[in-house]
C-alpha cells in the first residue's frame, strides 16, 4: 500500500485531529505547571506567556483549523484535497515547530525561524492555491474572506512572538480565530438545524455580510482608536445577538451536541462585551478574562463537538453523539466553569483553578483522542476511499 493510500494520510482532518487531541491534552497542563513554578518554561527566545499564547493558538488551534480547512476546502471546490506525501510534510512541519518552541531557544536564528514558519507558511499557501485555482467552482461566494484571513495569521504569529508587539499579536490572533469560528458557525449550524429539526434558521445575506465585515475589521483592533474599536465591537455584538435570537435557540438547546455550538456562539458575544467594558475602563475581574472566555468558551466548547461530527461523517458513520461524546462535552463545560467563573468568585485559589481546568482539558482530549484515533486510522466504513 502506497503512503497516499493509507487511511491516515487520505484526508487532512485525520492526522491533524490526532495532533489536536494530543495538544489539547498536554499543552494546557504544561502551562499550568509553568504558571505555578512546577516546571521550568522553555528557555531562550520568548516569555512563558508568549509561549503559552503561541502554542494554544498556533499549536492546538492550528492543528484543529488546519485539519478542518484541509477537509472543508476540498468539499467547497469539489476537488481532491491534499493527501499522501503533502499531508505527511505538513504534519512533520507542525511537529518540528513544537520542538522548536520547546527546545529551540539556543538554535541559530535562521534555523529557529525556519522551523517556526514552515508549517503555517506552507499550509496557508496550499489552502490559498486551492481556493484561487478553483474559484469558479467554489460553493461559497464569500470564501474571499479567507484570502485575507489566512495570510494575516502569519502576521499575527510574528507579532505574537515579538516582545514589543505581543499584545497586538494576541489581539490579532484572537480576532482571526473569531472570524474563522463565525464563518464556520454560520455554515454548519444552518445545516445541523435543518438536518435535526427540519427548520431553516435565519440567513440574510446582508446581515451575514455585515457580521463578517465587522469581524474582519476587528482583526486589526489593536491599531484602532479606542472609540472606533468600541463602536465596532458594539455593532458586531448587537448583530450577533440579533441573529442568535432568530436562530431558534429554543430548539437548539434541546440537544447537547447543538446546544454546545450555541453556547460557543454566546461565548464569542461575551468576549466582545468584555472587550467593550475593558476599553471603557471597567476592570472588575481577575485574570485575562476576555481571552479565556474565547479560548475556553468558543474554542474549548465548539472544537470537540466539531471534531466528533467531522470524524463520524467523514469516515462514513452516522453523526450520532453517544455517551462518550457527551461526556467530553460535559467535561469541557465544567472546565469553562472552573477557569472562567470560579476565579472571579474565589480569586485566592486562582492557581488551583488553572490546574483544575487544565486537568479537565487533559481528561476531555484524552478521552476524545482514545475514541477518535481508531476510526481516524481505519478506512471509511462505507467503502468510499476518502
Amino acid at each position: 500500500m502506497t503512503l497516499s493510500a493509507k487511511p491516515l494520510w487520505l484526508v487532512g482532518f485525520r492526522p491533524f485531529f490526532i495532533l489536536a487531541c494530543a495538544a489539547g491534552a498536554v499543552l494546557p497542563m504544561l502551562w499550568a505547571l509553568i504558571f505555578s513554578g512546577g516546571l521550568a518554561p522553555p528557555a531562550g527566545r520568548f516569555s512563558p506567556v508568549q509561549w503559552h499564547a503561541h502554542e494554544m493558538f498556533f499549536g492546538f488551534g492550528w492543528a484543529v483549523l488546519g485539519g478542518f480547512l484541509l477537509t472543508a476546502t476540498k468539499n467547497w471546490v469539489q476537488v481532491r484535497g491534499y493527501h499522501g506525501t503533502a499531508l505527511v510534510g505538513l504534519v512533520l512541519a507542525w511537529c518540528v515547530e513544537r520542538i522548536g518552541m520547546a527546545w529551540g531557544g539556543g538554535w541559530p536564528t535562521a534555523l529557529f525561524w525556519t522551523s517556526n514558519l514552515v508549517f503555517l507558511g506552507c499550509i496557508v499557501v496550499m489552502l490559498l492555491v486551492t481556493l484561487l485555482r478553483y474559484r469558479r467552482q467554489d460553493s461559497f461566494a464569500d470564501n474571499y474572506f479567507f484570502l485575507l484571513v489566512l495570510p494575516a495569521f502569519l502576521a499575527a504569529k510574528l507579532l505574537l512572538l515579538s516582545d514589543a508587539y505581543f499584545a497586538a499579536g494576541a489581539s490579532m490572533s484572537l480576532g482571526l480565530f473569531r472570524m474563522a469560528f463565525l464563518v464556520m458557525l454560520e455554515r454548519t449550524l444552518t445545516q445541523f438545524m435543518k438536518g435535526v429539526f427540519q427548520v431553516d434558521i435565519l440567513r440574510r445575506p446582508r446581515l451575514d455580510l455585515a457580521i463578517k465585515l465587522s469581524a474582519a475589521t476587528l482583526i486589526f483592533q489593536a491599531w484602532m482608536p479606542p472609540t472606533l474599536a468600541v463602536v465596532l465591537l458594539v455593532i458586531l455584538a448587537a448583530l450577533l445577538l440579533y441573529r442568535f435570537a432568530r436562530w431558534r435557540p429554543d430548539l437548539g438547546f434541546r440537544r447537547l451536541e447543538l446546544a454546545i455550538m450555541y453556547l460557543g456562539y454566546l461565548a464569542i458575544v461575551l468576549q466582545l462585551l468584555l472587550e467593550i467594558l475593558a476599553l471603557l475602563g471597567v476592570h472588575g475581574w481577575v485574570g485575562s478574562l476576555s481571552v479565556h472566555v474565547f479560548t475556553f468558551g468558543a474554542m474549548g466548547l465548539i472544537i470537540p463537538a466539531m471534531m466528533v461530527r467531522i470524524s463520524l461523517g467523514h469516515t462514513g458513520r452516522k453523526v450520532v453523539f453517544d455517551r462518550g461524546d457527551r461526556l467530553v462535552i460535559w467535561v469541557m463545560l465544567l472546565a469553562f466553569l472552573v477557569r472562567i467563573v470560579l476565579p472571579q468568585v474565589f480569586p485566592v485559589a486562582y492557581s488551583h483553578w488553572i490546574h483544575l481546568a487544565a486537568g479537565e482539558w487533559m481528561l476531555a482530549f484524552t478521552i476524545l483522542g482514545v475514541r477518535l484515533t481508531p476510526r481516524l486510522l481505519a478506512p471509511r466504513i462505507d467503502g468510499r476511499e476518502h
